[in-house]
């Protein structure tokens, strides 16, 4: 089971108590706001989330993980991979994304459990190309792309959405 760990976190696997924190993550409007359509998620909609994230670890050798603070043991939120499979036109593809709640935003954490879980993509698991998907708009969310070095390649339209959004993407042998 992987795990990694940098100054401030441990990026690992998901647990069954961490359901409840992530719902509270989800609950939350201003987190959400630009997630799809910005409809937040109950409980059973984040249990059934995080079995497809576990689900995919099984199936492609990478998903998202569970980022915890390593000081306190509370869970932030999630970084990691996933196949956007919401956008065909980049198929085939891996996305890398983050969702932390509030209370988290601001620190540097986001980017921080993002650069670890590239290296792990580009270094354990072989990825030479990883892409990065924001809303266009979300302007915290492309901040972190470009300090992990991804550059904007491409806008399309969501159609699960209708929203528009910027592609960033990085290549292995450009980090």
């Amino acid at each position: 089971m992987v795990t990694l760990e940098t100054p401030r976190l441990i990026l690992r696997r998901w647990r069954e108590e961490d359901v409840a924190p992530m719902a509270a993550v989800h609950a939350d409007p201003e987190v959400m706001r630009w997630i799809r359509d910005g409809s937040v998620r109950d409980e059973e909609q984040t249990r059934r989330g995080i079995h497809a994230w576990e689900s995919e670890w099984e199936s492609q050798g990478f998903g998202l993980f569970a980022v915890e603070i390593r000081s306190t043991g509370e869970l932030a939120g999630f970084t990691g991979f996933s196949v956007p499979t919401f956008l065909p036109e980049l198929l085939p593809a891996v996305e890398v994304g983050w969702r932390l709640g509030r209370p988290y935003w601001g620190q540097g954490l986001a980017t921080e459990a993002a650069t670890a879980a590239l290296r792990f993509g580009f270094d354990e698991r072989g990825l030479d190309r990883v892409l990065s998907i924001a809303q266009v708009g979300n302007d915290a969310s492309e901040r972190i792309m470009t300090k992990l070095g991804m550059h904007p390649v491409r806008e399309t339209v969501n159609p699960t959405c209708g929203r528009r959004v910027r592609v960033f993407e990085l290549l292995a042998d450009r980090r």
